[in-house]
Protein backbone atom coordinates (compact mmCIF):
# COMPACT_ATOMS: atom_id res chain seq x y z
CA UNK A 1 0.00 0.00 0.00
CA UNK A 2 1.37 3.43 -0.92
CA UNK A 3 1.59 6.32 1.56
CA UNK A 4 -1.10 8.20 -0.39
CA UNK A 5 -3.54 5.29 -0.33
CA UNK A 6 -2.85 4.72 3.37
CA UNK A 7 -3.66 8.37 4.09
CA UNK A 8 -6.86 8.18 2.07
CA UNK A 9 -7.97 5.07 3.94
CA UNK A 10 -7.25 6.59 7.34
CA UNK A 11 -9.06 9.83 6.44
CA UNK A 12 -12.03 7.80 5.22
CA UNK A 13 -12.16 5.67 8.37
CA UNK A 14 -10.99 7.97 11.17
CA UNK A 15 -11.36 11.45 9.69
CA UNK A 16 -7.77 12.38 10.61
CA UNK A 17 -4.14 11.31 10.21
CA UNK A 18 -0.73 12.53 11.36
CA UNK A 19 2.04 13.23 8.82
CA UNK A 20 5.49 13.40 10.39
CA UNK A 21 8.30 15.74 9.38
CA UNK A 22 6.43 18.18 7.15
CA UNK A 23 8.81 20.97 8.26
CA UNK A 24 12.47 20.91 9.26
CA UNK A 25 13.71 22.80 12.38
CA UNK A 26 15.30 25.55 10.30
CA UNK A 27 12.08 26.09 8.36
CA UNK A 28 10.10 26.27 11.59
CA UNK A 29 12.45 28.96 12.89
CA UNK A 30 11.98 31.03 9.71
CA UNK A 31 8.19 30.76 9.98
CA UNK A 32 8.15 31.71 13.67
CA UNK A 33 10.32 34.75 12.93
CA UNK A 34 8.01 35.81 10.11
CA UNK A 35 4.95 35.42 12.33
CA UNK A 36 6.58 37.49 15.07
CA UNK A 37 6.82 40.34 12.54
CA UNK A 38 3.04 40.49 12.06
CA UNK A 39 2.33 42.42 15.25
CA UNK A 40 1.27 45.60 13.42
CA UNK A 41 -1.38 43.87 11.30
CA UNK A 42 -5.03 44.67 11.95
CA UNK A 43 -5.76 40.96 11.64
CA UNK A 44 -3.80 40.30 14.82
CA UNK A 45 -5.44 39.83 18.19
CA UNK A 46 -3.05 40.44 21.06
CA UNK A 47 -3.21 39.85 24.78
CA UNK A 48 0.33 40.04 26.05
CA UNK A 49 1.52 38.79 22.65
CA UNK A 50 0.23 37.35 19.38
CA UNK A 51 -2.17 34.46 19.99
CA UNK A 52 -4.54 34.39 17.03
CA UNK A 53 -4.23 35.51 13.42
CA UNK A 54 -7.02 35.18 10.90
CA UNK A 55 -6.63 35.94 7.19
CA UNK A 56 -3.16 34.41 7.48
CA UNK A 57 -2.87 33.73 3.75
CA UNK A 58 -3.37 37.43 3.08
CA UNK A 59 -1.13 38.96 5.75
CA UNK A 60 1.81 36.53 5.71
CA UNK A 61 3.81 35.91 2.51
CA UNK A 62 5.67 33.08 4.26
CA UNK A 63 2.46 31.20 5.10
CA UNK A 64 1.06 31.90 1.63
CA UNK A 65 4.14 30.26 0.11
CA UNK A 66 4.00 27.39 2.59
CA UNK A 67 0.34 26.68 1.75
CA UNK A 68 1.22 26.41 -1.95
CA UNK A 69 4.52 24.57 -1.51
CA UNK A 70 5.01 21.22 -3.29
CA UNK A 71 5.43 19.23 -0.07
CA UNK A 72 2.13 20.50 1.36
CA UNK A 73 0.35 20.18 -1.98
CA UNK A 74 1.53 16.58 -2.28
CA UNK A 75 -0.15 15.73 1.02
CA UNK A 76 -3.36 17.55 0.19
CA UNK A 77 -3.61 16.35 -3.40
CA UNK A 78 -3.29 12.73 -2.25
CA UNK A 79 -6.70 13.26 -0.61
CA UNK A 80 -8.45 15.98 -2.65
CA UNK A 81 -6.76 15.57 -6.03
CA UNK A 82 -4.41 17.78 -8.03
CA UNK A 83 -6.89 20.67 -8.26
CA UNK A 84 -6.75 21.33 -4.49
CA UNK A 85 -5.96 24.90 -3.41
CA UNK A 86 -5.72 26.77 -0.06
CA UNK A 87 -8.78 28.80 0.97
CA UNK A 88 -8.02 29.93 4.53
CA UNK A 89 -5.14 30.20 6.99
CA UNK A 90 -5.27 30.78 10.76
CA UNK A 91 -2.61 30.91 13.47
CA UNK A 92 -3.44 29.66 16.97
CA UNK A 93 -1.07 30.02 19.91
CA UNK A 94 -1.74 29.09 23.53
CA UNK A 95 0.39 31.10 25.93
CA UNK A 96 0.16 31.86 29.66
CA UNK A 97 -1.62 35.12 28.71
CA UNK A 98 -4.00 33.48 26.22
CA UNK A 99 -4.68 29.98 27.45
CA UNK A 100 -8.17 29.02 26.41
CA UNK A 101 -9.98 25.73 26.12
CA UNK A 102 -12.21 24.78 23.20
CA UNK A 103 -15.32 22.61 23.67
CA UNK A 104 -16.25 19.77 21.35
CA UNK A 105 -17.25 21.13 17.95
CA UNK A 106 -17.01 20.74 14.19
CA UNK A 107 -15.56 23.33 11.82
CA UNK A 108 -18.71 24.40 9.99
CA UNK A 109 -17.91 27.86 8.61
CA UNK A 110 -15.93 28.96 5.57
CA UNK A 111 -14.43 32.35 4.71
CA UNK A 112 -15.70 34.01 1.52
CA UNK A 113 -14.84 37.19 -0.37
CA UNK A 114 -18.28 38.80 -0.04
CA UNK A 115 -21.79 37.98 1.11
CA UNK A 116 -24.12 36.48 -1.47
CA UNK A 117 -27.44 34.94 -0.49
CA UNK A 118 -27.72 31.33 -1.68
CA UNK A 119 -30.00 28.50 -0.66
CA UNK A 120 -28.36 26.28 1.93
CA UNK A 121 -25.74 28.87 2.92
CA UNK A 122 -26.19 30.48 6.35
CA UNK A 123 -26.11 31.83 8.96
CA UNK A 124 -23.55 34.54 8.20
CA UNK A 125 -20.97 36.21 10.44
CA UNK A 126 -17.98 38.56 10.21
CA UNK A 127 -14.61 37.50 11.62
CA UNK A 128 -11.61 39.85 11.40
CA UNK A 129 -13.52 41.82 8.78
CA UNK A 130 -14.08 38.80 6.51
CA UNK A 131 -17.54 37.33 5.76
CA UNK A 132 -17.99 33.76 7.01
CA UNK A 133 -20.90 31.43 6.32
CA UNK A 134 -22.03 27.91 7.13
CA UNK A 135 -22.23 26.05 3.79
CA UNK A 136 -24.10 22.82 3.01
CA UNK A 137 -22.43 19.76 4.54
CA UNK A 138 -21.36 18.57 1.07
CA UNK A 139 -18.99 21.55 0.78
CA UNK A 140 -17.38 20.64 4.12
CA UNK A 141 -17.17 16.96 3.18
CA UNK A 142 -15.05 17.92 0.18
CA UNK A 143 -12.57 20.00 2.19
CA UNK A 144 -9.43 19.14 4.13
CA UNK A 145 -7.68 20.92 7.01
CA UNK A 146 -3.98 20.79 7.91
CA UNK A 147 -2.77 21.77 11.36
CA UNK A 148 0.99 22.25 11.15
CA UNK A 149 2.67 22.24 14.55
CA UNK A 150 5.42 24.81 15.15
CA UNK A 151 5.95 23.72 18.79
CA UNK A 152 5.69 20.28 20.40
CA UNK A 153 2.02 19.52 21.06
CA UNK A 154 1.20 17.10 23.84
CA UNK A 155 -1.56 16.54 26.36
CA UNK A 156 0.10 18.93 28.84
CA UNK A 157 -0.03 21.93 26.50
CA UNK A 158 -3.49 21.66 25.02
CA UNK A 159 -3.06 19.16 22.19
CA UNK A 160 -6.05 18.60 19.96
CA UNK A 161 -8.48 15.88 21.02
CA UNK A 162 -10.65 14.13 18.42
CA UNK A 163 -13.38 11.50 18.21
CA UNK A 164 -12.23 9.09 15.46
CA UNK A 165 -14.85 8.44 12.82
CA UNK A 166 -17.17 11.23 13.98
CA UNK A 167 -16.90 13.00 10.61
CA UNK A 168 -19.21 10.32 9.20
CA UNK A 169 -22.11 11.49 11.39
CA UNK A 170 -22.80 14.60 9.31
CA UNK A 171 -23.17 18.13 10.59
CA UNK A 172 -24.33 18.28 14.21
CA UNK A 173 -25.84 21.04 16.29
CA UNK A 174 -23.60 22.62 18.94
CA UNK A 175 -25.44 20.66 21.65
CA UNK A 176 -25.14 17.38 19.73
CA UNK A 177 -21.42 18.00 19.18
CA UNK A 178 -20.80 18.51 22.91
CA UNK A 179 -22.79 15.40 23.83
CA UNK A 180 -21.14 13.23 21.19
CA UNK A 181 -17.67 14.43 22.14
CA UNK A 182 -18.29 13.62 25.80
CA UNK A 183 -19.25 10.06 24.84
CA UNK A 184 -16.00 9.52 22.93
CA UNK A 185 -13.94 7.52 22.32
CA UNK A 186 -11.34 10.29 22.58
CA UNK A 187 -7.93 10.34 20.93
CA UNK A 188 -5.35 12.92 22.07
CA UNK A 189 -3.26 13.93 19.04
CA UNK A 190 0.15 14.50 20.59
CA UNK A 191 2.58 15.42 17.81
CA UNK A 192 6.05 16.89 17.41
CA UNK A 193 7.07 20.28 16.06
CA UNK A 194 7.14 20.08 12.27
CA UNK A 195 4.45 17.39 12.08
CA UNK A 196 1.00 17.98 10.61
CA UNK A 197 -2.41 16.73 11.60
CA UNK A 198 -4.74 16.41 8.61
CA UNK A 199 -8.45 16.21 9.28
CA UNK A 200 -11.91 16.54 7.83
CA UNK A 201 -13.75 19.69 9.01
CA UNK A 202 -16.71 17.69 10.36
CA UNK A 203 -14.48 15.62 12.67
CA UNK A 204 -15.42 16.33 16.29
CA UNK A 205 -12.48 17.99 18.03
CA UNK A 206 -11.67 19.97 21.16
CA UNK A 207 -8.69 21.09 23.22
CA UNK A 208 -7.94 21.73 26.87
CA UNK A 209 -6.11 24.68 28.35
CA UNK A 210 -2.35 24.20 28.54
CA UNK A 211 -0.95 23.02 31.87
CA UNK A 212 2.58 24.20 31.13
CA UNK A 213 3.87 27.68 30.22
CA UNK A 214 5.12 28.34 26.73
CA UNK A 215 3.92 28.47 23.14
CA UNK A 216 1.71 26.02 21.29
CA UNK A 217 1.73 27.56 17.81
CA UNK A 218 -0.35 25.87 15.14
CA UNK A 219 -0.83 26.94 11.53
CA UNK A 220 -4.29 25.85 10.43
CA UNK A 221 -4.77 25.67 6.65
CA UNK A 222 -8.05 24.83 4.89
CA UNK A 223 -8.14 23.41 1.36
CA UNK A 224 -10.83 22.83 -1.25
CA UNK A 225 -10.77 21.34 -4.74
CA UNK A 226 -13.77 23.08 -6.29
CA UNK A 227 -15.18 26.57 -6.58
CA UNK A 228 -18.30 27.53 -4.66
CA UNK A 229 -21.69 27.68 -6.44
CA UNK A 230 -23.69 30.71 -7.51
CA UNK A 231 -20.75 33.08 -7.89
CA UNK A 232 -19.71 32.82 -4.24
CA UNK A 233 -15.92 33.01 -3.93
CA UNK A 234 -13.50 31.66 -1.36
CA UNK A 235 -11.85 34.46 0.60
CA UNK A 236 -8.43 32.81 0.55
CA UNK A 237 -8.41 31.74 -3.09
CA UNK A 238 -5.51 33.99 -4.01
CA UNK A 239 -2.94 33.30 -6.70
CA UNK A 240 -0.62 36.18 -6.00
CA UNK A 241 -0.01 38.55 -3.11
CA UNK A 242 0.83 42.16 -3.79
CA UNK A 243 2.77 44.72 -1.75
CA UNK A 244 3.81 42.18 0.88
CA UNK A 245 7.42 41.75 -0.12
CA UNK A 246 9.27 38.53 -0.74
CA UNK A 247 8.66 35.36 1.25
CA UNK A 248 11.12 32.76 2.48
CA UNK A 249 10.90 29.40 0.78
CA UNK A 250 9.38 26.72 2.99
Amino acid sequence: MTIASSLREQLLEDGFAIVAGVLEPGEIAILISSLDDLGQSKSIRTRGGIFAVRNLLDVSPAIHELAKSPRIHDVVSSILGDDAFPVRGILFDKTPNANWKVPWHQDVTIAVSSRKELDGFGPWSIKAGVPHVQPPAKVLDDMLSLRIQLDPGGAENGALKVVPGSHRHGRLSEEEAVRSGAKGPVKVCAINAGDALIMRPLLLHASSASKVPGHRRVIHLDYAAAQLPGGLRWAGDVTELQNLGSAPTC
